[in-house]
């Protein structure tokens, strides 16, 4: 019997377990997941958890029950390669013959002294618990600031100003404009709307150190009743202690067949992997539909093709509280109530639509 071992239940974990239970080639194997939660979370709506405007049960979705595949939710403790184990904090060790790595990411405070301890997160569903319980219990016209106005930052402080427009909203970002990645069209169109909305945007801002309810920004201090970091992404610190080639966040720079280098038995996707695409679910998601491909030819004898498809991805969208939003599908860009509505439609999909 062959060993399937995934580590994470996320976007991508869940993709190659929906694949490979739908396929005809699991005689054989068996598939484990080990996951710290009891169910797969949508992670790319957080900012609405942590805001106070969508409750955590509409984040949750089950895992399959199949007798094929063993839930084990437990936290990993260590990968070791070289012997193809896998630890865990309960100190169970599992062995395997394939593994897939999904473990996510983390935030990364490139260290700026303070932010680890002094702010608040939402890389996580138990840490966007954690944020929305800290925003909720701040006084009338109190001040949160954000750090990072990336796509998880501006959603944050929209959604925050719908929750609660009795505070005042701070959104710091090392650039010139908010969502760099973006074209002109779409930065601007967000910015004038966080500005008619009281968003106060701080440009070619410099946090130099964090202290509790303080941020220094070029080394002036700020107060805030809460201080949320949205500023940057590592790989989960399992990946970045790999003895791997990795690059400058964590990922591991995985083989065009998504191996870790020297590992034909290993893949890694999602955020722990380094590709030519931002982290992304959707990204995450094509890279699984790739591994499981690859692992039904391997189950079943066969040679991989000489080239992977080029993984498309099909656009960028993002909200501007509930009414109003922002997209780029192709190269068109989108603003208004259309990328809103569109993307509540993908995640409708996705949640009761998901590995059909």
């Amino acid at each position: 019997m062959r060993k399937l071992l995934i580590l994470g239940g996320g976007y991508g974990g869940l993709r190659v377990i929906q694949k490979l239970l739908s396929s005809s080639g699991m005689h054989d194997t068996s598939i484990t997941l080990i996951e710290k939660e009891p169910y797969h979370s949508l992670k790319t709506e957080f900012y609405a958890l942590a805001a106070g405007t969508v409750a955590d049960k509409h984040l949750r979705m089950s895992f399959p029950n199949d007798v094929r595949l063993e839930l084990k939710f437990e936290t990993v403790s260590e990968i070791v390669l070289e012997e193809n184990l896998v630890r865990l904090a309960n100190d169970e060790e599992l062995s395997y013959d394939d593994l897939v790595i999904g473990l996510g990411c983390e935030d990364k405070y490139h260290n700026v002294p303070g932010a680890p301890e002094h702010t608040l997160s939402i890389q996580s569903m138990r840490k966007a618990r954690k944020t929305y319980q800290a925003l909720q219990s701040i006084q009338v016209n109190g001040t949160v600031a954000i750090v990072g106005a990336g796509l998880s930052g501006v959603e944050l402080a929209s959604e925050l100003r719908e929750s609660r427009p009795d505070l005042n909203v701070k959104l710091f970002d090392r650039g010139k404009n908010i969502l760099s990645m973006f074209p002109p069209k779409l930065y601007n169109y967000v910015t004038e709307w966080l500005v008619d909305n009281g968003v106060e945007i701080i440009n070619e801002a410099n946090i130099t150190k964090v202290e509790e309810n303080t941020l220094y920004n070029h080394d002036e201090p700020v107060y805030a009743d809460a201080i949320i970091w949205t500023a940057g992404i590592q790989a989960n610190r399992l990946v970045r202690d790999l003895d791997v080639e990795k690059d400058g966040m964590g990922r591991v720079v995985v083989t065009k067949y998504h191996e870790a280098p020297g590992y034909d038995n290993v893949f890694v996707i999602g955020d722990c992997a380094k590709l030519d695409h931002a982290p992304s679910a959707q990204l995450a998601e094509a890279q699984a539909e790739q591994v499981s491909m690859l692992l039904e030819k391997k189950w079943n004898g066969e040679e991989y093709p000489d080239e992977l498809p080029k993984i498309k991805l099909k656009g960028v969208l993002g909200s501007l509280g509930k009414k109003h939003g922002f997209g780029l599908m192709g190269e068109k860009a989108l603003t208004g109530r259309v990328p809103r509505v569109l993307k509540s439609g993908v995640l409708w999909m996705y949640k009761y639509h998901s590995g059909s």
